[in-house]
């Protein structure tokens, strides 16, 4: 009986020993949330009085709001999250991304008749410019980027697919699997692709090829050229450079393509 009370004693104490280091660790922890807090809101507080002095160069500069950006993203500032506040008031970004986001829809308008709802990053960055004339503030494609996302809200129409070292814009909702997105990598450098580059390639079943290049047709992201010397080519105007006039306005298709 004896030895049973010291264990009963022994566990009893083990317990409240615990249950201090508990208690102990959770002041530790609130102190450290606490300091943590008050380092945040200091960071804050400073990152809007450098927004407030640099007021011009963050809306006329692209490189210098890429910077500014990436500082409120470490604290996990939006300045796009709301069209209203003191980012808003402050900056004017929220009128900037909502302007941009606006001439990103008229340029994929314009163009869909062409690319079939794709364009490249470089070509929506180019188009973006020149209808904002030279006066305009510049406008990098990390802003393309970022009004994009702030567009997708509308829908499922407005989308991006990596490509090698760039980016696809999608601006129609259609549906687009990581098949399509594969194939679309695979026609990058040359603007078209054929049933068996996709089967040496890729090493799919021609059925599979076929369903996935249907597709892209069918959406008018691609045209088919039946007449090429070895066997049918499917374009993507998107990335077919030649396909692009100076003024934007589509020149002839290579070959006997049909959209």
């Amino acid at each position: 009986m004896h030895r049973r009370g010291v264990g009963a004693g022994a566990i009893a104490r083990k317990k409240l020993t615990e249950a201090k280091y508990k208690e102990r660790g959770t002041v530790l922890a609130e102190d450290q949330l606490a300091q943590m807090s008050k380092q945040l809101e200091t960071f804050r507080t400073h990152l809007e009085a450098f927004a407030s002095k640099h007021k011009q160069e963050i809306r006329k500069s692209p490189e210098f709001r890429l910077q500014f950006q990436d500082m409120c993203a470490t604290i996990g500032v939006d300045p796009l999250a709301s069209g209203k506040g003191f980012w808003a008031e402050m900056l004017g970004v929220g009128d900037f991304y909502y302007e941009l986001g606006v001439q990103i829809i008229e340029v994929c308008l314009a163009l869909k008749h062409r690319n079939g709802g794709l364009i490249t990053l470089e070509e929506l960055q180019q188009q973006v410019l020149k209808g904002r004339g030279k006066f305009a503030q510049d406008v990098s494609q990390d802003d393309l980027l970022r009004a994009i996302k702030k567009l997708k809200v509308l829908g499922n129409g407005f989308g991006i697919i990596p490509v090698g070292g760039t980016f696809l814009v999608q601006s129609v909702p259609a549906e687009l699997n990581m098949d399509h997105t594969v194939v679309l990598q695979l026609a990058e450098k040359k603007g078209f692709v054929t049933v068996g580059e996709i089967r040496t390639s890729l090493k799919w079943e021609t059925e599979r090829a076929k369903q996935v290049l249907d597709h892209l047709l069918r959406e008018g992201m691609a045209w088919l050229d039946a007449q090429a010397p070895a066997e049918p080519q499917f374009w993507f105007p998107a990335l077919f450079p030649e396909l692009h006039g100076q003024d934007g306005a589509p020149e002839a298709a290579p070959g006997n393509a049909e959209p």
